[in-house]
């Protein structure tokens, strides 16, 4: 049994609405060489079909697979299930994995998974959020997206959209589901093609929030063509609370963190869950490089100083992605931050 590793271990969040294909994409990335030291969370063997990769059962909860992950069910809380797990790797019941895979329900909000895994100190000391991938099928994802707040929340916190079943989607279909992916999500990737080609590491990363490694994510995020205010009105006023909508702000002077800040955590404060998504790249006083910061509804990550700005990028932009309208939010940017001068798309 080889070592384990050393730092915290990488978690993925795997969600998608019901029939958009995660559980395809699941059962592949478990064949996947690269992948043999994962670990996956999942609400029940029989939902994921695993059976034929079944080697051993390890427990009532836990089986070792034919290419070496190791798989085990959510039967209470999801805390008590990931620690379960990190105990058993602890004591040598299974073997050290690098890396934790959680594979939501079709119907499943993921934010909430977001917040135990960055929240909760105990979670927090020994494992890190990688990126969130969500699963949208071409046929029924516009849809799903306008009839289903669940579905729209699952692409507002995604780091990773896989768009399937393209070549049996209506002529037209495709192009309109992803101008609305990118209204959506305008920060997040969108991966087209065969679950069974795409490569994982499109995927599954180890440090998308890494973003001092990464200045290409930050550069991707705030490409200026793509940031626009879009509101999506549900199919009728019932669903009117899963209404995703962008904003974003840019800002072309520097401006004062405190203010930035204040601003940011009123916000936080009185939405709450209502904040689906947070991205930005911030020029602030005093500082010659940039200040990047993210986060999913109430946790806001800590902000990362940038070495230097990426090529072709000056002056802040700031994507929110909300569920409903959160008054005007660029005015009350301007009011407390008090930028000199603050630009729209």
């Amino acid at each position: 049994m080889s070592s384990a590793p050393a730092g915290p271990i990488t978690v993925n969040v795997l969600t998608g609405f019901l029939g958009a294909g995660k559980t395809t994409l699941l059962n592949r990335l478990l064949r996947e060489p690269d992948l043999s030291d994962v670990a996956v969370i999942i609400n029940e063997f029989g939902s994921v079909g695993i059976d034929h990769l079944l080697v051993e059962t390890i427990d009532d909860e836990t089986v070792l697979l034919q290419s070496g992950c190791i798989c085990c069910t959510i039967r209470g809380d999801l805390k008590q299930a990931i620690l379960s797990l990190f105990e058993k790797r602890q004591e040598g019941r299974i073997a050290p994995f690098k890396r934790l895979v959680i594979e939501t329900t079709g119907l499943a909000d993921p934010a909430p998974i977001v917040a135990t895994l960055t929240a909760d100190l105990m979670l927090k000391y020994h494992f890190s959020m990688g990126n969130i991938i969500a699963v949208v099928d071409a046929p029924n994802g516009r849809h799903n997206l306008a009839t289903y707040s669940e579905s729209a929340r699952q692409v507002a916190v995604a780091d990773r959209i896989v768009v399937t079943k393209s070549d049996i989607a209506e002529t037209g279909a495709m192009d309109d589901l992803l101008a609305l992916l990118n209204e959506m999500n305008p920060a997040a990737r969108i991966e087209i093609g065969s679950l069974d080609q795409m490569p994982s590491a499109l995927l599954v990363t180890e440090d998308i929030h890494d973003l001092g490694a990464r200045s290409g994510e930050v550069r991707r995020w705030i490409a200026a063509d793509r940031y626009h205010d879009h509101a999506h009105p549900p199919v009728d006023d019932v669903n009117a609370h899963g209404s995703v909508r962008s904003v974003s702000i840019t800002a072309d002077r520097p401006f004062s963190w405190p203010r930035f800040s204040t601003w940011l955590s009123m916000l936080v404060n009185r939405h709450g869950n209502r904040l689906l998504r947070v991205k930005g790249i911030l020029d602030i006083e005093g500082y010659p490089t940039p200040v990047v910061i993210h986060g999913v509804q109430h946790i806001i990550h800590k902000p990362i100083h940038l070495d230097a700005w990426p090529e072709g990028v000056s002056g802040s932009v700031l994507v929110l992605i909300t569920d409903g309208d959160l008054g005007d939010l660029k005015r009350s940017f301007s009011a407390f931050v008090e930028a000199e001068r603050v630009l729209t798309d």
